[in-house]
């Protein structure tokens, strides 16, 4: 699952995080889940997670034994397995702009 085609825009670090926690929308990811998924020191990933909390697109819960990241309703996108990329996803991924 992918974050919505209107958050595609930010930054890469901020598109990385968004699209692991819509795979894991239900459940979450702590920090540490993310940084395996996220191939950033943990400083630029810090920066993305303010970032994205300052902009109302992630909800941080601490349940007391660990803290979660979730990603808001919002930005999750409908999840079809079978769907192909579009043409401007794939040029997005082949020339960042």
């Amino acid at each position: 699952m992918r974050a919505k085609p209107e958050f595609r825009d930010r930054d890469d670090t901020e598109v990385a995080v968004l699209d692991a926690l819509a795979d894991r929308h239900e459940e979450g990811m702590t920090v540490f889940e993310l940084r395996s998924q996220v191939d950033v020191d943990i400083d630029t990933l810090e920066t993305a997670l303010a970032d994205l909390k300052e902009d109302d697109l992630i909800e941080v819960t601490d349940d007391g034994e660990r803290t979660v990241i979730l990603p808001e309703d919002s930005v999750v996108g409908p999840h079809d397995p079978n769907a192909e990329g579009s043409v401007v996803d794939w040029l997005r991924d082949r020339f960042p702009f």
